[in-house]
């Protein structure tokens, strides 16, 4: 099998080099069947199958469908975790690759099947290299486009027995050229919250607007209201977002509905904005509903919180990277994104680091965004993630002397 390889400076261990090929395979079996969230039975299937072929130590059904392998070094020492998101998207592919998705509306548009395999490959190298003190756990986690896997993984214990100290994940990127490396310390990516609001009015003929209460009037107002509080209610020098994404009222052009409905989400790095965005967000509600003799009730959900990363894991990364990288844009802090991701609740409970390793190639086409039907990424990054795991690995439990 031939693989594209980009004008790339990238230091690999043979041994991770000769990984290729099966990485490829493996990212590209995992990519034609894609599955949902808590639906991931085939990926840990085959998963477990890997493990159990490596003698590799492992639990399975965590949180339905979630694996965790433990694997021990030569001698007592830190536990560091590595976590691997599984699940698909409801997205339909569009590509024509030999490998696109055999599961009618179902996608691996976000770089999962890449973040297994690269999971993968470093267990398989571990199984064989155990010349490290102390212990890695890899946590294979289903659910990360939601509801989320995270946070029912922890609360199952994965993050005990043995107790991990730290932990490390990626994400393929496609908004950063193929091995580029965007590692910050501190808030990386956004919360994620939603909101729905129904507005309650008084319907009637749309020619006689004066006996009505019209619900579609008071929700224009409401979603101009909306957009203003980022720009003159939140500090210039911090980021929020508010997004209307979808709005429903009335059946017909003649008549004013009586009832109105719009969703949105909420996005921010601050943790004190989650306190106060959803009470100003009602606030403006009932002030506008007020105004024109309307009701309203408003529902908001909590998705995940901001991903936060230790300046000191932070720093680990960086410096691994930096050893592992040589391209024009090298490591770069400048990747921070509103986007949101269940590794933040690994994060809030344990010292860790999730970066980005940039995987878009557009001499190829593989550049379309996450969650596009025709996403793919630069399959070159398979082993360069390994290994900047096995780094990271070395440099935190710290290599064994011979």
């Amino acid at each position: 099998m031939a693989f594209h390889l980009p004008q790339l400076t990238c230091h690999l261990r043979p041994d991770v080099a000769a990984l290729q090929p099966e990485l490829v395979t493996w990212r590209r079996y995992l990519h034609q069947r894609p599955e949902l969230g808590f639906q991931e039975q085939l990926t840990a299937d085959f998963i477990h199958s890997k493990l159990q072929e490596w003698g590799i130590q492992h639990r399975c059904g965590i949180a339905q469908t979630g694996i965790v392998a433990v694997i021990p070094g030569l001698r007592p020492g830190p536990v560091l975790a590595i976590r691997a998101d599984m699940d698909a998207l409801p997205v339909q592919e569009e590509n024509e690759t030999p490998y696109r998705s055999l599961h009618e509306g179902k996608m691996h548009a976000c770089g999962h099947d890449g973040h297994t395999a690269i999971a993968l490959g470093t267990a398989k190298y571990l199984a064989s290299h155990r010349d490290f003190a102390g212990t890695v756990k890899i946590i294979f986690q289903p659910a990360e486009e939601g509801p989320g896997g995270a946070k029912p993984m922890i609360e199952a214990g994965v993050l005990d027995t043995p107790k991990v100290d730290a932990i490390i994940g990626l994400h393929l990127w496609n908004f950063l050229p193929v091995g580029t490396v965007g590692v910050r310390s501190g808030p990386l990516m956004a919360a994620a919250e939603f909101f729905e609001c129904n507005i309650h009015g008084k319907g009637g003929h749309a020619a006689l607007p004066q006996f009505t209460v019209d619900t579609v009037l008071v929700v224009a107002q409401v979603i101009t209201a909306l957009h203003t509080i980022v720009s003159r209610n939140v500090d210039p020098l911090e980021t929020a977002v508010i997004s209307v994404g979808a709005v429903h009222a009335g059946t017909a052009k003649n008549v004013i509905a009586d009832t109105a409905t719009f969703r949105g989400t909420v996005r921010y790095f601050k943790p004190e904005l989650g306190e106060w965005l959803p009470q100003r967000i009602e606030e403006v509600i009932a002030g506008i509903c007020q105004s024109h003799g309307a009701s309203y009730r408003f529902d908001y959900q909590r998705m995940y919180p901001p991903t936060v990363n230790d300046p000191k894991m932070a720093d680990l990364v960086r410096s691994v990277a930096e050893s592992v990288m040589e391209v024009p844009t090298g490591v770069t802090p400048h990747c921070q994104t509103m986007a949101a991701e269940d590794m933040s609740f690994f994060l809030q409970a344990v010292p860790g680091c999730y970066f980005f390793l940039g995987s878009a190639n557009g001499t190829l086409g593989l550049d379309f965004p996450h969650h596009h039907p025709r996403f793919d990424f630069d399959e070159t990054v398979l082993s360069i993630g390994v290994e900047l795991f096995l780094r990271c690995i070395e440099k935190f439990c710290g290599l064994v002397e011979s």
